[in-house]
């Protein structure tokens, strides 16, 4: 994983997290769509609607399984990629680039510190990857 994006932060559940004023934009990680293989489907959440932190907020099917993506901060959804809809293997091309899920007007600053910069995530996935 020697090319993980150091400017991000990342969730135990694998994803991912670009802050940019009050608006993070989520996707999930390499790790996450290599582990789930083709990814078929993206079941995104309408704009507007409000998500908690590590509560469901979208739905990722693949040829293996159909997986839920937590929010790795709360806030209310403000932009889905509309291009998944018909183009979900984007998220297996450039997860973390063209393939990012949402963007959320977060709402409570101080769940940053619960999220992982790169080194820690990078020590996480050395460890087998799985908080349970």
């Amino acid at each position: 994983m020697s090319d993980l994006p150091e400017d991000l932060l990342y969730s135990r559940d694998h994803e991912w997290v670009s802050i940019d004023g009050d608006t993070a934009t989520v996707g999930i990680t390499e790790y996450a769509q290599d582990q789930l293989g083709d990814i078929t489907y993206v079941d995104l959440p309408e704009i507007g609607h409000e998500i908690e932190q590590f509560n469901d907020a979208a739905v990722v099917e693949s040829t293996k399984a159909a997986t839920d993506i937590y929010a790795p901060l709360s806030g209310k959804v403000v932009e889905v990629n509309g291009e998944l809809e018909d183009h979900a293997e984007v998220v297996n091309q450039d997860p973390y680039g063209d393939g990012w899920l949402m963007k959320i007007k977060y709402s409570n600053p101080a769940e940053q510190d619960s999220l992982m910069g790169a080194a820690a995530y990078e020590e996480f996935l050395d460890a087998g990857g799985d908080e349970h």
